[in-house]
C-alpha cells in the first residue's frame, strides 16, 4: 500500500514490506552501529594500553613518544586554523601524550588523507571547468550591490562556483512541503535523478520516494543515490545497496564506517541534494528520514527548511553531486558521462535575482562555509538573523557577531527549544552569555527541535543549505548551500524568521545578566573541548 499526500503518515507503511521487515532493518542498522562503536572503543583502549605498557617498560619508547607529541604540538600550532580549534588538541596532547596522540591520529586530521585530497583535486580539475564562468553576471551584481557582490566574488574565486541568473527559487518553510515538491519533480524526470543525503532512513518518507525512483529506473531514467554511512548507520540495513541495485538504482556510500584506525573517520558527507535532469534542484536542512517531516516526533515538532531551484544554477548542484559520486570510487571518472548530465536546455526565469550554489570541503585550507557567514555578518548594515541547530563557535565568529551587534546591527540567533543531543545542547547554551552581553539576541524554538540552517542579512541576502554553526560543519564535513539575493524567496525566508521568532522563547536577558549567565564547571570543560566533539 502506498501512502498518499493526505493520508496519516503514521498509519501507512509506505510500500509492500510488512512491519516486521521494517523493524528488522532498523534493528540491524542499530546493531551494526553498536558493534562498530564498541569495536572502535576497544581498539582505542587496546592501543592506549599497549603504548602505556611500552612507555612504562622501555625508556627509549617513552622518550620517543614524548618527542613525537612535542613535534605534533608544534605542527598543530603552525596550522592555518583558528586558535579555538588548535588549543584543545594542544592541551590534551601536552597533558596526556599517549591518549592525545592516539585520538588526534584517529579524528583530528580534518584535512583527511593525501590520497583522498588528490582524488578530489583530480575530480575537481575535470568537473569545475565544465561550469560557466559567468563573469558578466558577477560584474552586474557587483555594480548593483558592491558589498554583497564581493561575497559572491569570494565564493567564485576560492570555491570555484559561478554566480547565476535565469533561475527561479522557491522556499519551503516546512520540510514536508519540500518533500512533496521533490516527489512531483521526480515523477517528471526524463533523463536522470541524483540524490545525495547525509542520512536516509528505510521507512515511510523514503519509501514514498523509492516507489517513484523504481518506476523511473524501469523507464530508463538513470537513478543514483549517495548516503553517508555514519549518518545513516542506525537507519538502514547493510544490504540496502544490493536491494537498490536489484530495482535499478545505483547506490554508493561515502566513507563506510568500520572497525579500524581510519584517518578519515571524522570527515562525513553532510550534503543534501536532489537534482532532476539538470533542470530542477533541491537542497536545505532536511535528510530523508521520518522525523524531518514530522512523521515521528522524537524531539517535539521538527522545524526544517529547504529550497527548490529551476534554471541555470542547477548545473552547479549537478557538479557537486558528481564530485562526490566519483570520489567514492578511486577508479571512476568519465568526462563523456559528465557531459551527458550537464547538457543545456532552454529556460526563461520569472525573476532576475542572483544565486550561487556552492560546496564546502574539509580537504583544503579555505574554510568556505564559515568565511561566507562572517562576510555577511561584517557587511550587514541593519540586521543579521540566523537559524542553527548547534551553536559551537570559533573566536572569530563570536567576535564578528558581537561587533555587528555593537555597531547597531539587529543580530538574532534561533536555536532549538528541545535538544536532540543533550551534551551538544549544553555546549550550545554555554555560548549564550558571551553573545548576549554584546547585544546579540538569543531565541529558543519552543515547539521542539530546530534543524534549519539558514540566515538572512538586511532582509535582502540569504543562505539556505546544510551548514551548521558548529565545528563539524565548518571544519570537518562536506557541505553545500546556496547564497542568493533579489528573489521573492528571500522575503519568504524573512517571513519564516518572523513566524519562528513568534513561536520561540527569547532568553537573551536570562543569559546576559541572570543566573544562567554563569557557566557550570562541566560546561566550561565541554566548551573547551568542543572542537573534539
Amino acid at each position: 500500500m502506498t501512502k498518499t499526500e493526505t493520508e496519516d503518515p503514521s498509519s501507512v507503511s509506505g510500500d509492500s514490506r510488512n512491519k516486521k521487515e521494517e523493524k528488522d532493518y532498523v534493528q540491524n542498522g542499530v546493531s551494526r552501529l553498536i558493534f562498530v562503536l564498541l569495536s572502535l572503543i576497544l581498539e582505542i583502549t587496546a592501543t592506549v594500553i599497549g603504548v602505556q605498557i611500552a612507555d612504562a617498560n622501555l625508556w627509549i619508547f617513552s622518550f620517543l613518544i614524548r618527542v613525537f607529541a612535542f613535534f605534533l604540538v608544534l605542527k598543530i600550532y603552525s596550522q592555518n586554523k583558528t586558535a579555538s580549534m588548535k588549543m584543545p588538541w594542544i592541551l590534551l596532547i601536552m597533558s596526556f601524550p599517549i591518549v592525545g596522540v592516539t585520538l588526534y591520529i584517529l579524528v583530528g586530521n580534518s584535512g583527511s588523507t593525501r590520497r583522498l585530497r588528490l582524488r578530489f583535486a583530480l575530480i575537481d580539475s575535470k568537473l569545475l571547468p565544465k561550469l560557466p564562468r559567468n563573469a558578466s553576471t558577477l560584474q552586474r551584481l557587483q555594480d548593483k550591490e558592491p558589498y554583497i557582490g564581493n561575497v559572491f566574488s569570494y565564493l567564485k574565486s576560492f570555491a570555484g562556483f559561478p554566480v547565476y541568473q535565469n533561475t527561479d527559487v522557491t522556499f519551503f518553510p516546512d520540510a514536508l512541503e519540500g518533500l512533496k515538491a521533490q516527489k512531483e519533480a521526480l515523477r517528471n524526470a526524463e533523463h536522470f535523478i541524483f540524490m545525495e543525503y547525509h542520512a536516509i532512513e528505510d521507512a515511510e518518507a523514503f519509501h514514498e520516494l523509492e516507489e517513484i525512483l523504481i518506476k523511473k529506473a524501469r523507464e530508463g531514467v538513470v537513478v543514483r543515490l549517495i548516503y553517508d554511512d555514519m549518518g545513516s548507520i542506525g537507519f538502514i540495513n547493510v544490504d540496502f545497496i544490493n536491494r537498490m541495485k536489484e530495482v535499478g538504482i545505483e547506490c554508493r556510500v561515502f566513507n563506510p564506517f568500520a572497525p579500524g584506525m581510519r584517518l578519515v573517520l571524522n570527515n562525513r558527507d553532510h550534503r543534501k541534494i536532489t537534482v532532476v535532469d539538470n533542470k530542477i534542484g533541491f537542497t536545505g536542512g532536511y535528510n530523508i528520514a521520518n522525523e524531518y517531516f514530522n512523521y515521528t516526533h522524537p524531539f517535539g515538532e521538527w522545524k526544517d527548511t529547504g529550497i527548490r531551484l529551476e534554471g541555470d544554477a542547477v548545473r552547479s548542484l549537478t557538479v557537486i553531486f558528481l564530485e562526490m559520486w566519483y570520489a567514492v570510487r578511486f577508479d571512476d571518472v568519465d568526462d563523456r558521462e559528465c557531459d551527458s548530465f550537464l547538457s543545456d536546455y532552454d529556460y526563461t526565469a520569472k525573476e532576475d535575482g542572483f544565486i550561487q550554489p556552492y560546496a564546502d570541503s574539509p580537504l583544503g585550507h579555505e574554510h568556505i562555509g564559515e568565511n561566507v557567514y562572517i562576510s555577511l555578518i561584517e557587511h550587514a548594515a541593519r540586521s543579521f538573523w540566523i537559524m542553527t541547530p548547534y551553536l559551537i563557535l570559533t573566536d572569530e565568529m563570536i567576535h564578528a557577531l558581537g561587533l555587528a551587534a555593537k555597531r547597531g546591527v539587529d543580530v538574532r540567533i534561533i536555536t532549538p527549544g528541545v535538544p536532540d543531543k543533550k551534551l551538544i545542547y549544553s555546549v550550545t547554551r554555554s555560548y549564550y552569555h558571551s553573545l548576549a552581553r554584546n547585544g546579540v539576541r538569543i531565541y529558543e524554538y519552543s515547539p521542539g527541535f530546530l534543524h534549519a540552517k539558514q540566515c538572512i542579512a538586511d532582509g535582502r541576502t540569504a543562505i539556505c543549505g546544510t551548514i551548521n554553526l558548529d565545528y563539524r560543519s565548518l571544519y570537518h564535513h562536506f557541505e553545500n548551500a546556496c547564497l542568493f539575493t533579489g528573489f521573492q524567496a528571500v522575503t519568504d525566508i524573512k517571513t519564516d524568521f518572523e513566524n519562528s521568532i513568534e513561536r520561540s522563547n527569547e532568553v537573551t536577558e536570562e543569559y546576559r545578566s541572570g543566573r544562567s549567565s554563569f557557566m557550570k564547571v562541566k560546561d566550561l570543560i565541554f566548551r573547551l573541548f568542543a572542537p573534539l566533539l
